[in-house]
């Protein structure tokens, strides 16, 4: 969508959702959903497919999940949800749980946006639950804690990211590395403990187990910290797993969005030599005139390759999108590591000669645990390595959210939820 995407300049609120009838459309296989706004038409047309979830039954349904969110709970909360696979985003009533003892229940102050969050609205990976809040990357201050925190009190400043539970007992979980536990409950869209469903940080409060909450150190921003709770560990925790954290090394980062600049400013961070590798010639000046990269490669200039080849100790590929790896395995090192932490949406091809030939390796990355990503956010506040941000309103999320589908924002969005989101807007 161009233009203003869904809400543009105006304020999102007050949204109506038109279906036509099936005799006016020549194809009735399909429904057309008009957003209204204040009773003007306030976007574009989207045309899906009729399924069964818009059936009265299903409608019946979403009703009654909707009473349920705002009443399961005792905390009255406020967010922005979608409904339906249109992935549109509006205010929403829901209710958040009592601060149990060994609960930390904070005041959202920013949440950034990832992409994963429009993959969950849109259900791209076929288990959205709706009505969805998305938001895994908060930031806020603590207003309650349980009788039995230890780590937390009023007043202190506080994230959360991906994940909210674990089994706490598997080998996993003992070894804090809680990310990779099977029963990960996840910050939004997962059923938490006492069976219902997580909402994530597009919203005015959360509450937290303390052990999945993080201190933010004073020297960072809070809008600044919220991108570090996902895009941050994301790449933190790789490059430390993986030993590529060394003064001296030379690390190779592959597409320069919202994870690959933090990947640039972590390993320069550690003392690293980086070198950054794009599609883009034009990134190359905002590579190592801002972010302080020190070489720059076209990865569609083989010239420019063959003169890289052998030079890096490993590579970090935050890219998403359906890519060649064997130029990249050239451009290691013997015993050189190929790290992807991005997630195409199609199989990528490996040929294994040059894994053989030089020793090399490809593994991958999720993000870290909760004792690694508090790690993570002291070195960064001790460092001073903080995204690159555009903070914006609750109503522009939903452009937002185009913007960031066309790579249109350097690097982070962040909500400022305590300014913008208002309990009269639900």
């Amino acid at each position: 969508m161009g233009g203003g995407g869904w809400g543009g300049a105006h304020e999102a609120r007050g949204y109506e959702m038109h279906i036509m009838h099936p005799s006016l459309d020549p194809d009735p296989s399909y429904i057309k959903y008009c957003l209204v706004s204040g009773g003007n038409i306030d976007g574009e047309e989207l045309t899906i497919k009729r399924a069964a979830e818009h059936s009265r039954a299903e409608e019946r349904k979403m009703a009654g999940s909707v009473v349920a969110a705002e009443h399961e709970h005792p905390q009255k909360a406020i967010g922005w949800a979608a409904h339906d696979q249109s992935g549109i985003l509006a205010p929403f009533k829901f209710s958040r749980r009592a601060t149990g003892e060994k609960d930390v229940t904070f005041k959202i102050l920013y949440s950034g946006i990832c992409h994963s969050d429009y993959h969950f609205i849109k259900n791209e990976w076929g288990n959205s639950v709706y009505p969805a809040i998305p938001g895994h990357e908060i930031a806020g201050v603590v207003t309650e804690v349980g009788s039995k925190v230890t780590n937390f009190k009023v007043g202190d400043r506080v994230g959360v990211g991906c994940m909210v539970g674990s089994c706490r007992t598997c080998d996993n979980c003992v070894g804090n590395q809680e990310s990779y536990c099977p029963k990960m409950i996840l910050t939004y869209g997962s059923t938490y403990y006492d069976g219902t469903v997580t909402y994530g940080g597009y919203s005015n409060i959360y509450v937290v187990d303390e052990h999945f909450a993080v201190k933010i150190p004073d020297t960072i921003a809070l809008e600044a910290a919220a991108p570090l709770f996902c895009a941050g560990i994301t790449v933190y925790s790789p490059l430390r797993y993986y030993g590529l954290d060394k003064p001296g090394m030379h690390v190779g980062v592959v597409g320069l969005g919202g994870l690959g600049h933090l990947a640039v400013k972590f390993a320069k961070a550690f003392g690293a030599k980086v070198t950054v590798i794009s599609t883009s010639p034009s990134k190359k000046e905002e590579a190592i005139a801002h972010l302080g990269a020190d070489f720059f490669l076209v990865s569609r200039e083989p010239e420019q390759l063959q003169a890289a080849t052998g030079t890096l100790d490993g590579i970090i590929d935050t890219v998403s999108a359906v890519h060649p790896l064997q130029p990249l395995l050239g451009l290691l090192k013997t015993n050189g590591k190929l790290i992807t932490v991005g997630i195409p949406d199609k199989p990528l091809e490996l040929y294994t000669f040059p894994l053989i030939s030089g020793r090399k390796l490809v593994g991958g990355s999720a993000m870290g645990g909760m004792k690694e990503t508090q790690e993570m956010i002291d070195f960064a506040g001790k460092k001073g390595v903080a995204p690159d941000i555009e903070v914006i309103p609750i109503d522009y999320v939903n452009t937002a959210m185009q913007r960031m589908l066309r790579s249109d924002v350097k690097y982070r969005f962040v909500i400022d939820i305590g300014n913008t989101l208002k309990a009269s807007d639900a």
